[in-house]
């Protein structure tokens, strides 16, 4: 297995995020791609030609594109249009730099297939799915609202082209999924990984109201939430040791992608990570 890093997390420039991933040593890097300087429509091929440069040069792969647009995903029917055609256009640009798979949250599965929504979300899904199958990419949904089970189901309903990228922590801290159980449910399916860690607080909450708050205020209002707190690699729930352990025991050898999203200083809790992770591997 690899270990990489999300440059975003970084708090720099992307370009300065591929430098000081490489300086750790790491074999990649994930980059979002959704609005900013690296995406689709802000993009020029000189730019692409820089960065193809820059990561060659570091000797550093695109281990995937971060796709996520917030909101409620593709829980709703009307904003799909627009969000499917975007994701599309993220696909290309995956498909350009080489990166195997783009990761998003796509809102909340409903356990029950019944729901309206499920219908929704898995026509989305099932389009975006078919058309990354098309260009050789998958687009790995993120774990965290629903237990693997419920998540299993859903991508086996779609035709394709639809993986997993699998958070430990969003399943320990949020929906009390054994991580090392979701690993064995999900195995033909991963394709990606992050590496975060973090601490249940209440057992009792709802996961769906969690996600919705994401949807409606972000990251800072995910992270304000009383019933989990992100914490360091290491000093949280997530059993690692267990995790890694299953992660070979299924065959994957994918990248493990380090996922800081709070903190004073993300750059010093990246490198602990990273010496961390390693001294499992």
């Amino acid at each position: 297995m690899k270990i990489g890093v999300i440059t975003n997390c970084f708090k720099k420039t992307h370009r300065e995020g591929i430098e000081i991933a490489a300086a750790l040593g790491l074999s990649g890097v994930q980059i979002y791609a959704t609005t900013g300087s690296f995406s689709p429509e802000t993009l020029t091929e000189a730019d692409k030609a820089e960065y193809k440069r820059l990561l060659s040069e570091k000797n550093m792969v695109v281990s995937a594109l971060c796709a996520d647009m917030g909101g409620f995903g593709f829980e709703r029917a009307e904003d799909n249009p627009e969000r499917i055609e975007k994701t599309k256009r993220i696909i290309d640009l995956a498909v350009e730099f080489g990166a195997p798979a783009i990761t998003t949250h796509i809102g909340v599965i409903p356990a029950d297939k019944s729901n309206p929504t499920y219908k929704v979300m898995l026509d989305a899904l099932t389009e975006i799915g078919l058309y990354a199958k098309s260009r050789g990419v998958t687009m790995a949904i993120e774990t965290g609202p629903e237990k693997a089970k419920t998540l299993l189901a859903f991508i086996e309903d779609t035709k394709g082209g639809v993986g997993v990228n699998l958070d430990p922590a969003n399943f320990t801290m949020v929906t009390n999924q054994d991580a090392v159980e979701a690993v064995y449910l999900l195995r033909d399916h991963i394709v990606h990984t992050h590496l975060k860690d973090g601490v249940l607080l209440d057992p009792n909450q709802n996961p769906t109201d969690v996600y919705h708050a994401f949807a409606i205020g972000g990251v800072d209002a995910l992270n304000a939430h009383k019933g989990f707190k992100e914490v360091p690699i290491g000093e949280g729930q997530v059993n690692w040791s267990a995790y890694i352990a299953a992660l070979a025991d299924i065959g994957y050898d994918g990248f493990l992608t380090i996922e800081r999203e709070c903190g004073d200083d993300p750059a010093k809790d990246i490198t602990k990570a990273a010496e961390y992770i390693r001294q499992l591997l």
